[in-house]
């Protein structure tokens, strides 16, 4: 289980904490819905607008393969959905100790404000969000090795906390 995986709703702070995490251990940092980018040569935003969802998963889950499939020992932020797929779940733990990174959605909302640039709130931030927690929790419970709830600690805080659960799972 070499890489350490980030994932959670929208706002947890994958990618804040994940950078954080990779600075601690002296790891390359992924962002799954970078790999994506770089894969359709166009934004999340872009693909969901000219593709659909259903296309943004086909390319969500090569990116989950290819940064699985490393030799070198990452830290991946996974995009919220990444865990829908119970392909990706098995790929994530096999390949990882996955931490699932938990706050309560009044806190996930403030956090990403508008929704802009995020294709799944576009019709507004507080009730998708509800919605999206009731759907992904088991898939999020499923795919996670230990979990941290950020919405009381400031970002320092999550890390010390992730590392901690992270060589936790390790022993």
């Amino acid at each position: 289980m070499k890489h350490l995986v980030l994932v959670g709703l929208m706002g947890a702070g994958k990618t804040t904490v994940g950078q954080m995490c990779a600075a601690r251990l002296g790891r390359a940092f992924v962002d799954t819905d970078d790999l994506v980018e770089t894969l359709a040569h166009a934004s999340v935003s872009e693909i969901f607008a000219s593709d659909g969802e259903a296309r943004f998963r086909e390319l969500e889950q090569q990116a989950v393969a290819e940064a699985c499939a490393s030799p070198e020992p990452l830290v991946i932020a996974c995009g919220g959905g990444a865990v829908l797929a119970p392909a990706n779940r098995r790929l994530l733990r096999a390949a990882g100790t996955v931490v699932w990174l938990r706050a309560p959605t009044s806190v996930l909302s403030d956090r990403v404000a508008d929704g802009s640039g995020r294709p799944l709130l576009a019709s507004g931030t507080g009730p998708n969000l509800e919605r999206l927690a009731g759907l992904r929790e088991g898939a999020y419970a499923a795919a996670a090795h230990a979990s941290v709830d950020t919405g009381d600690l400031d970002p320092e805080g999550v890390v010390d906390a992730v590392l901690s659960r992270w060589q936790d799972a390790r022993r």
